[in-house]
């Protein structure tokens, strides 16, 4: 649906990951929700699953991460060239329950807890051994960032009046008709439009929701080079 040629970009990338190093406050703090938006899901059925907690335990050591990305500054030692951002953040998931757990047995012994330790942290090829997991992790990120991408899709086509091209992409590549994907005759006929129409409006908004998932994608990345290798993997598009 989304895959294909891309040749045009905007010439300025906009990184949330930029910001949550840079100065500015407000944008830290917009970007440290955006991170958390892009990764909740994830992190927590990773945590559920790789470390076999509980859905509240799961939760808690959510937002435990998420206050130790900010705080603990995890996003000033990740190189792109060493792993994927979401490699990155998933091997720190692991560093945090590992450090937790050991902070637990130390307080039974009477000692305080340990910091997280980024030099632990493995090569992205050599990362933790069960693949369940690991493979639900970023089957859970590219579900939030297609979420995402739809969501910011339907605010921009409603904001410009275009509810029929949002009601077509919705019926027909999110809706179910009986069971099934409704055919255009009848995603036409539901909507009182031409076939013609149908057609027109769903090209229309897959192009606006591809080119949405791709600034979804460049807020996500920190340098072009990820960028282009993340849209490869997701979206099978090559940028120039």
């Amino acid at each position: 649906m989304l895959g294909g040629s891309v040749s045009l970009f905007p010439p300025t990338r906009h990184s949330v990951l930029a910001d949550l190093r840079g100065a500015d406050a407000g944008r830290r703090r917009a970007a440290q929700e955006a991170l958390a938006t892009a990764y909740l899901r994830p992190v927590q059925t990773y945590l559920a699953l790789r470390w076999r907690r509980s859905a509240e335990e799961a939760q808690e050591l959510t937002q435990e991460f998420f206050r130790s990305v900010v705080e603990r500054g995890l996003l000033e030692a990740y190189e792109p060239a060493r792993a994927r951002l979401r490699t990155y953040l998933r091997l720190c998931v692991d560093a945090l329950v590992r450090n937790v757990e050991t902070a637990a047995r130390r307080e039974k012994r009477g000692g305080g807890a340990v910091p997280i330790s980024l030099e632990e942290l493995p090569d992205e090829a050599g990362g933790a051994s069960g693949e369940s997991p690991e493979a639900l992790f970023e089957r859970e990120w590219r579900r939030s960032v297609f979420s995402l991408a739809m969501d910011r899709t339907r605010s921009q086509l409603l904001g410009q009046g275009k509810e029929q091209h949002w009601a077509v992409l919705e019926g027909y590549d999110l809706g179910r008709l009986d069971g099934g994907r409704p055919s255009y005759a009848q995603l036409a006929e539901r909507l009182g439009i031409s076939v013609t129409d149908v057609t027109n409006r769903l090209s229309q908004g897959r192009r606006r929701l591809r080119e949405v998932t791709l600034e979804v994608l460049r807020e996500l990345t920190l340098d072009e080079a990820e960028f282009r290798e993340e849209a490869r993997a997701l979206l099978g598009v090559e940028v120039p």
